[in-house]
């Protein structure tokens, strides 16, 4: 029996479809009572067992763990809210803590999804690989700390004899996500976006984050990380690359950094005055500088893996979103 947690959202979902696919016929999901099914999911009603389970609730979650060999760990709160660093810490941190402990005792191979929040950053001019790890916590963006904390959990279940795996996607990208998550990056520059940042990002498709998942879940590597990452694309070159596929002009201006401090700044300041959640937020403002580049070679290297190239799956977005 396997297990997906997080088969709700973008990328579990995928990894759910694609081990039905490959014919893995006992397939076990969990979900919140307020979940709603992804269409993506709902042609394999029939293959999938579906649980209400939460990971801060040991009962339930041990209850969905009976009988399971693998375990798929998708399930995250995502945010850069930073009033919401309590809830994410809570969620993201504790209950992996949880699914790692039952995993250890129940000798379950688990396959944790982190991400590259959780990598750290490169010096100029150098690829960000596994090896880098963050310096310092940041404590301003309470994302990164969830993830970077619950992925030390994951660590210490292998220093403790859990048999795991972990990868750090890049930013997941797909026709499936609509307008939510980094669908609305796409939805922005549809609707007409006026500048550019000097930044850059790796960019990788949700289904070949999914295979590389499923790949390396059933091969014989164990106690290792691995960042999941198609291509490096700078935001200038992927909002042109964007606006081509729509037939719209491009962004012409370049937004400064100082120009991004302000915004979230102003941002931050309506948020005060009005209580809505208005603009850029800081973290945003702040990586759209940034050059992250990233190194995929250990991945491809591992399970022979090539991955699909960023502008056939930026086309498919375009053409969805175009309707």
């Amino acid at each position: 029996m396997v297990l997906v947690t997080g088969a709700t959202g973008f990328l579990g979902s995928e990894v759910c479809r694609q081990l039905i696919l490959a014919g893995k016929n006992s397939i076990r999901c969990t979900k919140r009572a307020s979940s709603v099914v992804p269409e993506i999911l709902l042609p394999f009603q029939s293959k999938i067992d579906w649980v209400e389970a939460d990971l801060l609730e040991i009962d339930t979650l041990n209850e969905a763990l009976q009988g399971v060999t693998q375990v798929y760990h998708c399930a995250a709160l995502v945010s850069f809210d930073p009033s919401l660093k309590k809830k994410l810490i809570q969620n993201n941190v504790e209950g992996t803590a949880n699914l790692v402990n039952l995993c250890m005792e129940k000798g379950i191979r688990l396959l944790h999804v982190s991400s590259i929040a959780a990598v750290g950053e490169g010096k100029p001019g150098e690829l960000i690989n596994e090896n880098h790890h963050l310096e310092e916590t940041p404590k301003d963006n309470a994302y990164a700390i969830s993830k970077y904390e619950s992925e030390m959990e994951v660590w210490r279940g292998m220093a403790e004899g859990l048999d795991a795996v972990i990868v750090n996607p890049s930013l997941i990208i797909g026709k499936n996500a609509g307008t939510a998550g980094t669908g609305q990056i796409f939805e922005t520059v549809r609707q007409g976006l006026k500048f550019y940042t000097s930044g850059s990002c790796g960019l990788v498709d949700v289904e070949d984050v999914a295979k590389t998942m499923i790949l390396l879940m059933e091969s014989k590597i164990s106690n290792e990380r691995f960042i999941i990452n198609a291509e490096n694309w700078s935001y200038k070159s992927l909002f042109e690359e964007t606006t081509h596929y729509f037939g719209i002009k491009p962004p012409a201006f370049e937004a400064k950094p100082w120009m991004l401090e302000l915004a979230w700044r102003a941002s931050a300041l309506g948020t005060l005055f009005t209580g809505k959640k208005m603009g850029v937020d800081k973290i945003s403002a702040q990586s759209a500088s940034r050059i992250q580049d990233y190194d995929n070679c250990k991945v491809k290297e591992a399970i022979g893996f090539e991955f699909k190239p960023v502008k056939e799956t930026l086309k498919a977005i375009c053409e969805v979103l175009k309707g």
